[in-house]
């Protein structure tokens, strides 16, 4: 039977008198890439912090690796490889590419840091160019690569995608896509939030649905792609 890696059970989470997610319940099961799609305010990236624990939980459950995660600093679950790509990328602008992937290890005490820095390199060659370069002075697009490329530095059992595609050009959309393709082929389970619902259901195994808050469909990817409703709401048809 397949382990299931992220289980959220009625996840409830206010923000001062506003409920922002009421009563989220969904799983991602060990080498799946499920997508959680919806539109621009619907709770998605609330979710992921709640999962993460950088936003307080009003109410339901998070268990990861089958255990409460509820009360564990985040650095704790970096630690046992639950590792998010905040919206926005979050790098370290005031650091060159290869301090930002170095923190991206800051909690391993292993001998193949270096070894996986050339990995990453390996997926992203533009990083490799400009390996000294500030990160502040990149485009949006390599900062995000390096902001995945720092989070795989983590080497997460579950990776958190938090709209890999925002704001970037058609062709680092193309790039980023391939790339969580190729991160995901490579064993990593992903849970992907975007609200680029086409390209997002077309990589997935699973999806969500997330409207005001709460899951309103849930299914294989492939099915919610081609459903009326969603290609209605979310693919402008």
């Amino acid at each position: 039977m397949t382990q299931t890696i992220l289980k959220i059970s009625g996840l409830k989470v206010a923000y001062g008198g506003i409920q922002a997610v009421k009563g989220v319940s969904l799983e991602v099961k060990q080498g799946e890439l499920v997508s959680l799609i919806g539109a621009n305010g619907a709770g998605k990236t609330t979710t992921l912090k709640a999962v993460t624990g950088t936003q307080p939980i009003a109410d339901g459950a998070v268990e990861y690796l089958g255990q409460p995660a509820k009360g564990k600093g985040a650095w704790e679950l970096v630690n046992q490889g639950l590792v998010m790509v905040p919206e926005g990328r979050g790098t370290f602008t005031r650091m060159s590419i290869t301090e930002n992937l170095l923190m991206g290890a800051f909690t391993r005490k292993d001998k193949e840091i270096d070894a996986d820095i050339d990995k990453v390199f390996g997926l992203f060659p533009r990083l490799k160019e400009r390996r000294n370069q500030l990160a502040g002075t990149m485009s949006g697009g390599e900062q995000q690569m390096l902001a995945m490329g720092r989070a795989l530095m983590a080497r997460p059992k579950l990776l958190l995608l938090d709209e890999p595609s925002m704001g970037l050009s058609p062709i680092m959309v193309d790039k980023i896509f391939e790339v969580v393709n190729d991160i995901h082929q490579q064993g990593v389970t992903v849970l992907l939030v975007e609200q680029n619902a086409s390209r997002a259901l077309q990589l997935a195994n699973r999806g969500y649905v997330m409207d005001s808050g709460e899951i309103t469909m849930s299914g294989d990817a492939k099915e919610l792609l081609n459903d009326p409703k969603v290609r209605a709401a979310y693919l402008g048809e």
